[in-house]
């Protein structure tokens, strides 16, 4: 689609504006891709297919933000007022006013041509939590939030009220937090084979089997290193998690090793919680689960993502629904119930009736969390590079309100969600818990309440200044090998990691 930024009295940077743009126009019509024509903005859209103008036209009380919007042969605009004062205002708040107006300008627009609302609305980002989140934090009802998501943003009543539910979990979280404490991720970016939607860094451990073992090695230095500027700084680590890939994918002796380290060094002693995901029941054995039981971790995941044995083989899982059942049967004599599992809604081949199946295996071995997810087509996916394809939005639509209704009705409550960009029908992500049973990393991770600390391959250590909501990224090399390469630049990341932190106190 062609884009045009444009004003006739305004001196705006439209560079800057570029991404929020970008943004709506991904949310309204995924297919298409910006350009940016050099010749300047027609005074119509004749001649043109797909095409927008955005206007900015400052009055002498009102400033207007136009998106003149033509699609398919069809046109329609979307306006959207702020009082001209606005526009001299310090620079980012200039920014939100300008991007808030655009995105609300280029969505009537664009829903006006598509005959339907989104159920997100106009958000775009992947945490809408953040918005009622503070909102109540100002002072707020939880009515007022959620009207607040309805008015301003267009988001659909089902939805703003998931927002909000999931925000006051948020709070709940929050109020238990302390500047001495850091959340914890370590990242084992193996996999017993690659499912055909993942793009994560993960690898093929078969492929890759030269690498696990000096991985495990580094990771355990990693892991000493960062125990001792923590201790040396008062820091401590207040919820724990070990992600991937697939974590079990390591043996048994080597998850041995990295939770040894991890005890041995790492100030674990007021850790609240400790997951390891278990991802695959391919990869779960007595004697990995008896490893874990023995360091005191008290919650794993259990990943089936369907219940369908034709839909595993779809994606490339090399298991079946009764090795999942197998799996969980072992996890309950050493976990109970507290265990998670991921379903994902949408893969291909699935239908709702096959999702409905799912739910009630699923339901039927009562794990403590169901993590319901919307498949997202992401680039470097094998899914994507094939030209496959996820179910219509409708589908998904009819699969996640059935997931809604059988976890309501089985005394679940949602606490915490996320979006990602490719989704399907612009859905989401929602993490649902039975009573007590919520797991906190989640929510300081999603919702950015807490500092993480991340160690290991691909890890990206995200530093909170909650004051200024200011968020500072450190990126571990991305992939194995150069992970393995470069422990000096690893190493001053954590030392930068552990004075941020110390200088919050």
């Amino acid at each position: 689609m062609k884009i045009w930024l444009t004003s006739d009295n305004v001196n705006w940077d439209t560079w800057r504006y570029r991404y929020p743009t970008e943004q709506m126009l991904l949310t309204l019509f995924p297919d298409e891709r910006p350009e940016y024509p050099e010749d300047p903005a027609p005074t119509a859209l004749d001649g043109e297919r797909n095409a927008v103008i955005i206007t900015l036209h400052r009055g002498k009380k009102l400033t207007n933000l136009i998106a003149l919007l033509l699609r398919g042969g069809r046109w329609n605009n979307g306006v959207v007022r702020f009082p001209s004062d606005r526009l001299d205002e310090p620079d980012e708040q200039v920014y939100h006013t300008v991007s808030h107006a655009l995105k609300q300008a280029f969505y009537k627009a664009g829903t006006a041509l598509l005959g339907h609302d989104l159920p997100w609305g106009s958000l775009t980002g992947v945490r809408p939590v953040k918005l009622p989140t503070r909102a109540m934090l100002a002072g707020k009802t939880a009515k007022q939030a959620q009207r607040e998501l309805e008015q301003d943003y267009h988001v659909s009543a089902p939805r703003a009220a998931l927002a909000v539910e999931c925000a006051q979990a948020a709070l709940d979280v929050g109020r238990g937090l302390s500047r001495d404490g850091m959340a914890l991720y370590l990242g084992v970016p193996f996999c017993p084979t690659r499912c055909a939607y993942c793009s994560f860094i993960s690898a093929d451990v078969k492929g890759s089997l030269a690498l696990v073992e000096p991985y495990v090695d580094t990771l355990c230095r990693e892991i000493e290193l960062a125990g001792t500027l923590l201790r040396e700084r008062g820091l401590r680590i207040s919820f724990a998690y070990m992600g991937g890939g697939t974590p079990t994918t390591l043996s048994a002796e080597q998850l041995n090793r990295v939770l040894t380290a991890v005890e041995r060094f790492l100030p674990m002693e007021g850790c609240g919680e400790f997951t390891v995901e278990a991802g695959r029941p391919d990869t779960i054995t007595a004697d990995k689960l008896n490893v874990l039981h023995a360091h005191g971790i008290q919650r794993i995941s259990i990943n089936p993502q369907t219940m369908e044995d034709g839909v595993l083989k779809a994606i490339g899982r090399a298991h079946t629904a009764a090795q999942i059942e197998q799996a969980m049967a072992l996890a309950g004599e050493r976990f109970g119930g507290l265990v998670n599992m991921d379903l994902i809604a949408g893969l291909p081949t699935d239908t709702p009736e096959g999702f409905g199946r799912t739910l009630d295996r699923v339901l039927a071995m009562a794990p403590a969390n169901v993590t319901v997810h919307t498949l997202a087509l992401k680039k470097g996916s094998r899914l994507t590079e094939e030209g496959g394809a996820a179910c219509p939005p409708e589908t998904v639509e009819a699969m996640l309100t059935l997931a809604s209704q059988r976890l309501r009705g089985a005394g679940y409550a949602p606490y915490y969600l996320y979006r990602q960009k490719y989704m399907s029908g612009s859905f989401e992500n929602v993490g649902w818990a039975q009573p007590g049973a919520v797991c906190a990393y989640n929510i300081v991770m999603m919702e950015e309440l807490q500092s993480v600390l991340s160690l290991g391959a691909g890890g990206i250590t995200k530093l909170v200044e909650p004051d200024r909501r200011k968020i500072v990224r450190l990126n571990n090399p991305k992939y194995a090998k150069e992970y393995l390469d470069r422990w000096e630049d690893v190493a001053a990341d954590k030392r930068a990691a552990a004075d941020f932190q110390a200088g919050l106190l």
